[in-house]
Formats: C-alpha cells, structure tokens, sequence
C-alpha cells in the first residue's frame, strides 16, 4: 500500500467512514437513476374494455380517455351524450328545397321516387348479401348492407359492405375506411374528415346517430340494399355537393 493511499485511511472518522461522507476524490458521485421505460400508454375508461392506446383520446364532451374502439360518444355511452332530437323544421325544409331544385319532383314524385327507391334496394340487397365485406362474426339480424360509394379519385368507384345497424355513423366510417384502405384523419382536428352522404340529399350524417337511426327516418330514410356516399369534407359542409356524379 502506497503511503498516500494510508494516510487517507487515517482521515477517516467513524462518523465520515463512507467515501461519499468525506468527500472522497476517488469516487465518482452520479445522481443518475436507471433509466426506465419511457412508453405510456393511456387505458380506456369503458366499462369492462382492457385496450390501452399509445396516445391520448380524449372525447371533448366527458373529457374521459377511450380507446379507440370507443372513442365516438354512441360507443362508450358518454354521460354527455345528447339524444337525437326531432330534426328542425328548417332544416328539413333546407333538405326539400335542395332536392327539389336539382329534380323539380312534386311531393307525390317524391312519395313515388322514395318508394321506387325502397324496391330497388330490396332487389339489391340480394346481390349484396353475396359480395358485401364486412365483420363476418355480426349476426345476421344485426347486419344492413349498403353499396358505399368511394371518395373521389379512389381505385375503386364502390364497394359493397355491411355493418352493424346499432353502430354510430362514426364507427359505421371508420370501419368503412379500414375495408376500403382509405386515409382516416378524424382524430385530426385540421384535416378533411370522412363523411357519410345521403344519396338523395348528399346531407353528411351526424356521426353520434345511429345507423337504425336513420333507416327509421320517415323522410329519407337510409335503405338496407341502398346507396350511401362516403367522401372527404370539410368541418363546416354539411351537404355534399354534386351527389349525382357517384352514380354516374
């Protein structure tokens, strides 16, 4: 043992015997903790669902965090969700105005085309049975079928699909999207979000009603075997403009 390495062990004390109490010059002090893992991820607040996300989604009206599964109001029976109030008579009167501008249908036209169009999807629906994608595991009680009409300048100009009728409008799109491939920004508040379109009115669906909703929709309805439109909109339009160029 060298001497300057035994006169350092005559400094010590009992009271200074550790290397850190007395300042020791041959311990390197760190206060750095192990590092741990630095993902987050944040669970759902539904009753009984275990999916964690990796962000946050956050619906605006509870303020509760969801998975992505339950992140429309409909899908995790917000505390805050308002139901559907009978539609205003203004707005109902907007829908006419804009059909009747584009067809010049009388209302017994009217009454007419809509049954006209009742009868074409039940003949469709047949058709549709036999091509349509969907979740094979829905019962076959539960499904409705629609030939969705794709955003303008996808490979494909429809495609047949089924859904649950009790899914909102929302889950209804981004279930259409995942089968069609189709960017899905609606969690983004800038972007341009996917909308369902009424075929006769081109009106965009409010995505917290329900699919059954608006099949028991006295003035136009939604028709299991029918058209539906499925295109990118701004946050302020709530009609789709040119509806009669998807069939064409």
């Amino acid at each position: 043992m060298t001497v300057e390495a035994t006169s350092h062990r005559k400094v010590g004390s009992l009271e200074h015997r550790s290397r850190d109490s007395h300042g020791c010059p041959e311990v390197t002090v760190t206060n750095e903790q192990l590092k741990t893992d630095t993902h987050k991820s944040f669970p759902c607040s539904f009753k009984d669902c275990t999916e964690r996300e990796l962000v946050a989604v956050i619906c605006p009206y509870c303020e509760k965090n969801f998975c992505l599964r339950h992140r429309h109001q409909s899908d995790h029976e917000c505390e805050k969700l308002e139901i559907p109030k009978p539609r205003m008579a203004a707005t109902q009167k907007l829908v006419k105005d804009i059909i009747d501008s584009k067809t010049g249908e009388t209302t017994s036209k009217r009454r007419k085309g809509a049954k006209n169009s009742a009868t074409a999807a039940k003949v469709a629906l047949m058709k549709l049975k036999m091509h349509a994608d969907g979740d094979k595991s829905l019962p076959q009680t539960e499904r409705v079928y629609f030939q969705v009409f794709l955003p303008k300048g996808s490979k494909e100009k429809s495609k047949p699909m089924f859904f649950c009728q009790r899914w909102s409008i929302g889950k209804a799109i981004d279930f259409a999207a995942s089968l069609a491939s189709l960017r899905n920004d609606n969690n983004k508040l800038t972007a341009k979000k996917l909308r369902l379109c009424h075929i006769t009115s081109g009106e965009a669906l409010p995505l917290d009603q329900t699919l059954e909703t608006w099949m028991a929709n006295e003035e136009y309805p939604l028709y299991n075997g029918g058209n539906i439109i499925l295109e990118y909109l701004n946050d302020e339009e709530r009609f789709l403009k040119h509806v009669d160029s998807y069939l064409e």
